[in-house]
């Protein structure tokens, strides 16, 4: 009878979906079974084996050695998700660049955060592309070709067009008459190369804002 307890017991909390407490057997097996003599006898048996029956909190499951924990760690790369501020700061700079951040923040009708742009900057699909020939020396920015790899794009060229955002229902069907997607490709000549080595440490500190957004008044 011991025998079959202990097959029986080991059947259920391989098979149950979390802990079972000494009453939760009980009732799924025989009366005058002795439930806590099977499971002294089922955690003698598997004593120094790979997978061990353990008591936690009054309930019983098997559970992995101790010593083998460090065989079930996997690392894995969790995707970073972009906030809707992000997303529509890439956008707009993806198809406006090289664009300055009053540029940005004119299109979307708020203040930049800086939050937001460093997470662009620190995921590699954003990179600061020079300065604008314009007073105050504004930084520009543009994508990187993390940012095509990421989306699968060959090119700039290839980023949606008018048609297709339309048709993917992310324009008005009924736009005005002059209104045109932005050509990333465009060449701009207003701009100087920005030296990284030299001006990203007082970009960072005098250039960038707050990290809160607020409306533009």
């Amino acid at each position: 009878m011991s025998e079959a307890a202990e097959r029986a017991i080991e059947a259920l909390l391989f098979a149950a979906a979390g802990p079972l407490s000494a009453a939760d057997l009980a009732q799924r097996l025989p009366p005058q079974t002795d439930v806590g003599a099977a499971l002294m006898a089922l955690k003698a048996r598997y004593a120094g084996r790979g997978v061990e029956l353990a008591c936690v909190a009054d309930r019983w499951r098997f559970q992995t050695a101790a010593d083998l924990a460090h065989l079930m760690t996997e690392e894995r790369a969790e995707p970073r998700r972009l906030s809707k501020a992000a997303q529509e700061t890439l956008a707009i700079i993806a198809y406006h660049q090289p664009v300055t951040r009053a540029e940005i923040e004119a299109v979307r009708g708020v203040q930049a955060s800086k939050g937001t742009l460093d997470v662009l900057l620190e995921l590699g699909l954003v990179r600061m592309r020079g300065r604008r020939r314009t007073p105050g020396r504004p930084v520009t920015y543009g994508t990187t070709e993390a940012f095509l790899e990421h989306y699968g794009l060959a090119s700039l060229a290839d980023l949606p067009g008018m048609a297709e955002m339309k048709a993917a229902g992310l324009l008005s069907l009924d736009l005005p008459p002059d209104f045109a997607v932005p050509d990333p490709t465009a060449v701009r000549d207003d701009e100087d190369p920005l030296d990284l080595a030299g001006e990203a440490p007082e970009f960072h500190t005098d250039f960038l804002g707050g990290d809160e957004e607020s409306p533009r008044s």
